[in-house]
């Protein structure tokens, strides 16, 4: 346990999240104090210049709750779009004072899951992020909420600061709330431990983790965090979990929280998304062929193996491949339209081409685009 606190550590790129309750009163407002006393400790580990950070940062909700009169977190995105806009703006500006203490410049980047799951989208954000980095400017990124809709929302800013991990390249993920780890029971109750350190989700398996926070304010609770440290250690990054009032100790590779090791390697950036980000727009029902050919050979799927159609979606959008059962065994983004996949079904490539053209002559959803949700 004591070398992969070392690793932590000795992080060079490291990707923060900060919930709500850690930032805001349970009515609504940001608390100064605590967004000055998280800086504090942000700016004090890169100041010698050696190590960088992202801070995905929720709380503009929260934030936007009291200037508009409102007691609770609204339930309509209407509303939550308009506490959104008001509250972005404050926690933003509380940033860029907070910051400036140290002579550091801030930038700010909002992002949706439709931002991380189209290509174009996720490689100018990578270059923002690196960009800032280079330039010597703190990013602090969040979620788009005051236009993001239900269908491109990625739901809590967990798992955003999973995929943000992996866009930067980071060595270390930190999520802080206010929970100081994942304990084997309710923590509010006697008896419970804290969970030192998950070497793989097995680990987690006879656990019942918790899904609310205390404060009331954001969305994600304990079962949002632990999914997002096990993306982010499935993709190779190690992640630390624990309270924001730790966060120093947390950075500095000290025994706080629950520390997930990593247990994959890094995987090309779309399919992550893909995997984690993306909203399927419709499925393909594939025959029991072709179901083996994806799943267990890491096929393309042709036309002759699908046996079905669902919904409505443009070529290049992410679709399900399902099996007869109606089991979401993939997922990739697909070549065609759904209008013109019906006259495709059951077809060869080479009869296709030969009818219809050489454009045809192709796979509907590629290797290189496709994700393996059940093996």
């Amino acid at each position: 346990m004591a070398g992969a606190r070392q690793a932590v550590g000795g992080a060079r790129r490291i990707v923060v999240k900060v919930g709500s309750s850690s930032l805001t009163t349970a009515a609504g407002g940001l608390d100064a104090d605590r967004v000055d006393a998280l800086v504090d400790v942000l700016a004090k580990v890169r100041s010698g210049g050696e190590r960088e950070i992202v801070l995905v940062s929720s709380g503009a909700i929260a934030a936007g709750l009291a200037p508009l009169g409102l007691r609770r977190r609204p339930r309509d995105l209407a509303r939550q779009q308009a506490a959104a806009s008001v509250g972005q703006g404050l926690l933003v500006a509380r940033y860029t004072a907070s910051f400036a203490r140290y002579g550091v410049r801030v930038g700010q980047v909002l992002l949706t899951s439709d931002d991380m799951s189209r290509r174009a989208h996720h490689r100018n954000a990578s270059r923002t992020l690196d960009k800032l980095l280079a330039m010597g400017a703190f990013p602090i990124v969040n979620e788009n909420d005051t236009v993001a809709t239900d269908e491109i929302r990625f739901g809590d800013n967990d798992r955003l600061a999973a995929l943000v991990a992996h866009l930067v390249h980071a060595d270390l993920l930190v999520l802080l709330s206010d929970v100081d780890g994942v304990y084997d029971g309710d923590p509010s109750r006697p008896g419970t431990s804290r969970i030192a350190e998950v070497r793989a989700p097995a680990d987690l398996a006879d656990i019942e983790i918790g899904s609310a926070g205390k404060a009331g304010v954001g969305t994600g609770g304990m079962v949002t965090k632990v999914e997002a440290a096990r993306i982010a250690a499935a993709a190779g990054i190690a992640v630390v979990l624990t309270s924001a009032v730790h966060a120093a100790d947390a950075l500095a590779g000290g025994d706080t929280g629950t520390y997930f090791h990593a247990t994959g390697k890094r995987s090309a950036d779309r399919l992550l998304w893909l995997q984690h980000a993306s909203t399927p727009q419709g499925a393909l029902v594939l025959d029991d062929g072709a179901v083996r050919a994806v799943v267990e050979g890491r096929k393309s799927l042709l036309p002759a193996g699908i046996a079905g159609v669902e919904g409505e979606f443009a070529a290049g959008e992410p679709v399900e491949l399902r099996d007869g059962r109606g089991r979401a065994v993939a997922r990739g983004l697909v070549s065609f339209d759904a209008r013109e996949l019906p006259r495709l079904l059951g077809r060869s490539t080479r009869d296709l081409a030969r009818e219809l053209g050489p454009a045809y002559e192709r796979e509907v959803v590629h290797r290189d685009d496709l994700v393996i949700l059940h093996p």
